[in-house]
């Protein structure tokens, strides 16, 4: 009699087996870690302080930060290693001018004489909200950490910047400072 039929090596066997073990363990750690995930903080250091600055006019913008990095072997991109995002985010940046160094002459009853101090910027801020990942890598070998996002933010604050005075945000806070302080 002979054996009609499939014949399975052992070998071929034991991957399908694994494979399967494998692809079981994948799917149930997954849910696992989505109902384990918890956040903890605290507060280390609390203060209130006093600032005497006057916000005079606000930048808004909407940027998109695309981000790549390569592991390097001897100054070469390796193969394989790149990790990238592409995050599009809202934020804004406050200028206006130091109140405390605003410096006031009474010239007469009737005549005030007022130096303000030259704009600054006050404040740039990224709305954490708003912030949508659209594409992202997932690399084993060269992950993305939490320092790429920073470091991207942090460069892009900068770029936002140099934006806003490209834009006359200086200018327009001294404008604006005139009018508030002579009408």
């Amino acid at each position: 009699m002979s054996r009609t039929g499939l014949k399975i090596s052992i070998s071929t066997l034991f991957f399908f087996i694994t494979t399967f073990i494998l692809a079981i363990l994948l799917l149930v750690s997954n849910r696992s870690n989505d109902k384990e995930r918890g956040y903890d903080s605290s507060s280390v250091m609390n203060r209130i302080t006093y600032m005497q600055e006057l916000a005079l006019v606000r930048y808004n913008y909407t940027g998109v930060i695309s981000y790549r990095d390569y592991r390097k072997f001897f100054n070469i991109n390796v193969p394989l290693t790149d990790k990238y995002f592409l995050i599009k985010y809202n934020g804004y940046i406050k200028a206006g001018v130091d109140f405390s160094r605003i410096k006031v002459n009474v010239i007469s009853p009737t005549d005030v004489h007022v130096s303000i101090p030259k704009p600054k910027i006050l404040d740039t801020v990224v709305n954490e909200n708003s912030i949508e990942v659209f594409n992202e890598s997932e690399n084993a070998f060269n992950p993305i950490k939490i320092t790429d996002y920073k470091e991207a933010l942090v460069r892009e604050k900068e770029v936002m910047i140099r934006d806003a005075t490209d834009q006359g945000i200086y200018e327009q806070a001294t404008d604006q400072a005139k009018l508030t302080l002579t009408s």
